[in-house]
């Protein structure tokens, strides 16, 4: 008898897959981690990873090359952050991927670190600011969570 895939799974997006794969690889190396989190007007990363030394790492999920190739916000995104990666399953072209960033290989289980970004450290004012987006969009997810009335933006929906 063949096994299916649970529900959860039919409705999440190939990205959405690549996401939960890096969230539960980071964990593994002591990173919480918050998906779709809104670092500036406009942007809006697919996962931020915060580390136990206090370190905020971005990772932007692409589940193929039109993906990527459609994606004109993502410099924007390396000022947010001290280390930049895309995630890509194994099928992806990695040659069209700069190669100043880092690389993970993911799938909707796991993930491996295979390119380390280069670290680019946030300034104190700029850290202090993400830490603080990153606490915010943590809990109102946990409130969202235990509560389907209230939105992300914290509004009663």
């Amino acid at each position: 008898m063949p096994v299916s895939a649970p529900s959860s799974e039919l409705s999440l997006m190939p990205g959405q897959l690549l996401a939960r794969g890096v969230c539960r690889h980071l964990l593994h190396h002591g990173f919480a981690t918050v998906e779709e989190l809104v670092p500036a007007p406009g942007l809006r990363v697919d996962v931020m990873a915060l580390g136990p030394k206090g370190e905020v790492w971005i990772v932007e999920c692409k589940s193929g090359r039109a993906d990527f190739t459609s994606d004109r916000k993502w410099r924007n995104y390396l000022e947010w952050s001290d280390r930049f990666f895309w995630a890509v399953d194994a099928e992806f072209p990695v040659d069209l991927l700069p190669p100043d960033t880092g690389l993970i290989l993911a799938d909707g289980y796991d993930a491996e670190i295979v390119r380390m970004s280069p670290e680019t450290p946030l300034a104190g004012a700029r850290r202090k600011v993400m830490l603080h987006k990153f606490a915010r969009h943590a809990a109102l997810r946990l409130q969202a969570a235990r509560d389907p009335a209230i939105s992300l933006s914290g509004v009663f929906l």
